[in-house]
């Protein structure tokens, strides 16, 4: 039997994630940003209009994906993730654009990120503006690479989306993942090690749920919108909701896909499993009881007094 397998021993500290973001809060609250600590920036682009921004990178996702030949996939990745966020704010993306770095730029493996993010793109009618690549012999090992790209979106003040009208009794819809995304990849290399990597079980891109965001804002009332990335449903929905109301999620109304039974046969426990990856939920939507329909599905509720986010294993 495998020894216990934590994020924190593979190198990463969400504690100390949380710890920057919170130093640097005054820095850049000091500028007139708007949205700190969200899924996106805000920023008024007139008195109706916002214009929503994220930015982020594969991360070491890419270490894998270059061994499996499946780095079009983490295209995909970075395109739907920054759309994924943009979409919690209810804007929709206008733009992205892309920084590739490498210890010596191979055209073909940037190729193949940049056309995986374009197929995201074109479904979504986001444009690609532009982008950069540049060679850090310095930084980067041999055959290294990181993708990066933000992505810009634009909501009417009327339509925003930021978790306020939130209420006790509404419940919370969770949005199936495909599997890990783009999360929790330095204990995934772990693990994995030197061994062959099973690219179908722990490579598949992350979901772009815009469409799915779009469709459930014409028939409800969309209180709040969570992406589900690093530091899992706990993390991730608690920082849309208001203050003095919490969610209880219910851990067992949902299937996994089987990559999070290898995690735990490979030692990784539930409650990091819970606290690392998204364990089958990419994105979460409250809305009031009322507007469920049979085909959602509700993981769980909202409550007063629920500190951040509860499980219910009944």
């Amino acid at each position: 039997m495998p020894g216990e397998q934590t994020y924190e021993a593979a190198g990463v500290s969400i504690a100390k994630a949380d710890a920057v973001v919170e130093r640097l809060r005054s820095a850049v609250s000091s500028t007139g940003a708007g949205g700190f600590g969200g899924f996106a920036g805000l920023y008024p682009l007139d008195d109706e209009r916002l214009l929503a921004a994220s930015t982020d990178s594969v991360g070491t996702k890419l270490v894998l994906a270059r061994r499996a030949g499946t780095l079009r996939w983490c295209g995909a990745d970075l395109a739907a993730h920054g759309i994924n966020d943009v979409a919690t704010t209810g804007a929709e993306p206008l733009f992205f654009l892309d920084y590739v770095a490498a210890n010596t730029i191979d055209t073909e493996k940037v190729a193949e990120l940049v056309e995986g993010a374009a197929d995201v793109c074109r479904a979504a009618g986001c444009a690609i503006l532009g982008g950069e690549t540049a060679e850090l012999p310095g930084i980067y090992r041999d055959e290294e690479l990181d993708f990066c790209g933000t992505v810009v979106g634009l909501v009417r003040r009327d339509a925003l989306v930021d978790g306020s009208r939130a209420r006790p009794g509404d419940v919370v819809l969770g949005f199936r993942s495909a599997g890990l995304h783009a999360n929790g990849f330095s204990l995934v290399r772990r693990i994995v090690g030197d061994d062959d990597v099973d690219a179908e079980l722990l490579l598949p891109p992350t979901r772009c749920y815009l469409d799915e965001v779009r469709a459930l804002r014409r028939r409800a009332d969309v209180r709040a919108l969570a992406h589900v990335t690093g530091g899992g449903i706990t993390g991730n929905l608690a920082r849309v909701l208001p203050e003095g109301v919490g969610a209880v999620i219910d851990a067992g109304s949902w299937g996994r896909p089987a990559v999070f039974a290898w995690l735990a046969e490979h030692g990784v426990p539930e409650d990091e499993l819970r606290r690392v990856f998204n364990i089958g939920i990419g994105y979460c939507a409250v809305v009031p009881a009322a507007h469920v329909e049979p085909s959602d599905v509700v993981i769980g509720r909202l409550e007063a007094g629920v500190d951040g986010v509860a499980w219910s294993d009944a």
